[in-house]
């Protein structure tokens, strides 16, 4: 299965030129999966036409160029219907979950609506991505609310397939999500007993390769399909899973029999961000088993059956732009390229995981070149131009834990390069004249980053931008950042004023402005910031 910066070849974007290509419609262009499946598709051959209630939200996307775009409210059916022209397969990946009370009776609603409106365009297929259920209990609403759905578009008269899935594992999705905060910030937890329920989760990646398949399956199948991993696990082996995955240690978890689901749900909505509207009904879900019945699609699909991604290993491309930073990935510009299990820019706010930001910029009366001067010999017997006891004593401190401390300096006073370590951190990338980016080795419980950067506007006026960025493992790393806060005025803030008055014209730095000065930048989320705030790759 091709990643998403295979869509960008010539030959594909040429191939999807063509008029007789098979011209697929997404609706949820803007949501987590269907974000990730048009260039999946794009890939693989297919027009692709993309439904949006409000189009505008797609205009920064990489592959928006090689799409049609149609704007239309899904519980129209005439704009269904005009969405719809010309469409020989029909993904719908909407659903109402988060938008408040009766989401099921909404959920129906848009199903028919747009069950009725393929019906009469003459659509050929209609894909759909419910969620896996067992077939005897009476089910959570969150569960009965897709399973009602997909029945509707296996009535509907409409050649459908019904995908059907449990937990499904990337980053930005919903599930995952919960997960993730659970894990990183609950050291010990007391949970209800069917945290010991079995489930079957699947990675985000074999996810868009079944939903691009089925599109080849034979007119006649109209039917569901149960999609899951290779690995079936309780809630809790996931969790202690995460853990190992992330170096934490296993988590403490008791289990009590006297914790419901609702009283669960209220309680995840205040240890994580993820929305309560969220949270809470796929915690209510969680009280079901749900493993493949049937594995009849593999047996459909041509070719030899796929290698399905284990959990741990699904776990890791999740978190793998977090660990190991690709710096030709814009992360919040619209030149994002990335794989599918990464975190897209317009993601959920909570999606991600915590990244904390101290975010200074100084307007500096100097040229660029003579603020980058003084930015280029920071470190080593240059100093950090700041409360150099600080300093010190932080670097005495990471000494006695066994880290580097301040002893290893720098390798030449007036230049530095990329790899090149500058007292406890390593240099990761360097744009002359634009950007020094640092990662921290010192011990930490999480990574840590420091960019210096250099800006200038229409004006020609000069800004020199500084960012600490601090994503935590675990509690202890709350802890930490929370601990170490009160003295980044000091230490980030006296930095920013003393480099800038450096520079051969002197600085400006009665002009600065801070975002989230010691604290995640409440301009950008309010609280810990997401994945998608991440360092300036350029």
């Amino acid at each position: 299965m091709p990643d998403l910066i295979n869509w960008i070849d010539t030959e594909v974007v040429a191939m999807n030129d063509r008029d007789d290509a098979p011209l697929v419609l997404v609706t949820g262009a803007s949501g987590y999966v269907g974000g990730r499946l048009i260039p999946e598709l794009l890939s693989a051959g297919y027009r692709v036409r993309a439904l949006a209630r409000h189009p505008e939200t797609l205009a920064d996307r990489p592959w928006r160029p090689s799409i049609e775009v149609v704007g239309g409210d899904a519980r129209r059916a005439d704009q269904m219907r005009s969405a719809l022209d010309g469409v020989q397969i029909a993904y719908y990946l909407i659903h109402a979950m988060g938008s408040g009370a009766h989401y099921d009776a909404r959920d129906r609603h848009l199903a028919r609506t747009f069950a009725e409106a393929a019906r009469g365009a003459g659509v050929g297929r209609i894909v759909y991505l419910g969620g896996m259920h067992p077939r005897d209990e009476v089910l959570s609403p969150h569960l009965e609310s897709r399973r009602e759905v997909g029945e509707i578009f296996l009535s509907s008269g409409v050649p459908s397939i019904v995908l059907q899935a449990a937990v499904i594992i990337g980053s930005g999705s919903a599930s995952f999500e919960m997960l993730r905060y659970l894990t990183e910030r609950l050291p010990v937890m007391i949970a209800p007993t069917w945290l010991r329920t079995r489930i079957q989760p699947i990675a985000i990646r074999d996810v868009l390769y079944y939903l691009v398949a089925v599109a080849g399956l034979a007119d006649d199948h109209n039917r569901t399909f149960d999609i899951g991993g290779p690995d079936v696990l309780t809630y809790q082996q996931m969790i202690q899973r995460y853990a190992r995955a992330v170096g934490l240690p296993s988590r403490l978890i008791g289990t009590v029999p006297w914790l419901t689901p609702w009283l669960a749900s209220h309680w995840v909505g205040l240890v994580t961000p993820v929305p309560a509207t969220i949270a809470k009904p796929l915690v209510l879900s969680l009280t079901h088993e749900v493993t493949r019945k049937e594995d009849d699609l593999d047996r459909l699909l041509p070719g030899p059956p796929r290698q399905l991604i284990g959990f741990d290993r699904a776990v890791e491309l999740a978190l793998q732009k977090i660990q190991d930073y690709d710096v030709s990935t814009t992360w919040s510009s619209a030149n994002y390229v990335g794989a599918p299990s990464d975190p897209l820019p317009d993601d959920p706010d909570w999606a991600g995981g915590d990244l904390y930001v101290d975010d200074r910029r100084t307007e500096v009366d100097a040229s660029p070149a003579d603020l980058w001067s003084v930015i280029e010999e920071i470190g080593g017997r240059a100093g950090w131009h700041s409360w150099r006891l600080g300093w010190l004593a932080r670097g005495l401190m990471d000494r006695l834990v066994g880290g580097p401390g301040l002893r290893r300096g720098r390798r030449h006073p007036t230049k530095l390069e990329t790899g090149d370590p500058l007292d406890w951190w390593r240099v990761e990338q360097i744009i002359p004249g634009e950007l020094l980016r640092l990662r921290a080795e010192m011990k930490l419980p999480g990574l840590a980053w420091l960019e210096l950067i250099i800006e200038t506007d229409d004006a020609g006026r000069t800004f020199f931008r500084q960012r600490a960025l601090y994503h935590p493992y675990g509690l202890l790393g709350h802890l930490y950042w929370l601990a170490v806060t009160p003295f980044h005025g000091v230490v980030f803030g006296g930095m920013q004023r003393n480099i800038a008055r450096s520079t051969p014209a002197g600085g400006a730095d009665h002009r600065h402005s801070v975002g989230g000065a010691g604290k995640p930048d409440p301009a950008n989320r309010g609280r810990a910031q997401s994945g998608r705030d991440r360092p300036s790759g350029r």
